[in-house]
């Protein structure tokens, strides 16, 4: 396959934004079997990729490296009526033993760097084939 197969696309401003906030991620993978796989989980931004950093023995991980397709949702955490889906693709797998991609990542969602180190911690690049932002006019008020 060449990367003609899966065009990538920059990601959108409104969706930049939406990703470059703490606002938790839902990612999407496919299992063995092909059926889906959801986990939410804290993201970074490297350019046009979005960056997800795990423990390479996590069945996200083992997914992800047996099919880099995937799928993204983001709530933005302010206004739950805003939000976006973005369809990916796994670019690179990076070794991220001291945590050079995660900390990053983990001082947005905590303003701390992540506790767990190791050689098994690995950062997954996902580069953006497809991206839409959708807010809907509701006001988000629970009784």
């Amino acid at each position: 396959m060449t990367s003609t197969d899966h065009p990538t696309i920059p990601i959108p401003t409104d969706i930049r934004a939406l990703l470059d906030a703490p606002n938790y991620v839902h990612l999407s993978t496919l299992r063995a079997d092909g059926s889906p796989r959801n986990q939410v989980v804290w993201v970074g931004l490297e350019g046009d990729h979005v960056l997800v950093c795990t423990a390479d023995w996590s069945w996200k991980a083992k997914d992800m490296r047996r099919d880099p397709r995937v799928g993204l949702s983001v709530v933005d955490m302010a206004d739950p009526y805003r939000m976006a889906t973005l369809k990916g693709r796994v670019v690179e797998k990076r070794r991220d033993k001291d945590c050079r991609y995660m900390d990053p990542i983990s001082v947005k969602y905590t303003n701390l760097s992540f506790p767990s180190r190791g050689p098994d911690r690995i950062c997954f690049v996902i580069a953006i084939e497809r991206a839409v932002q959708h807010t809907l006019g509701f006001v988000h008020n629970p009784s």
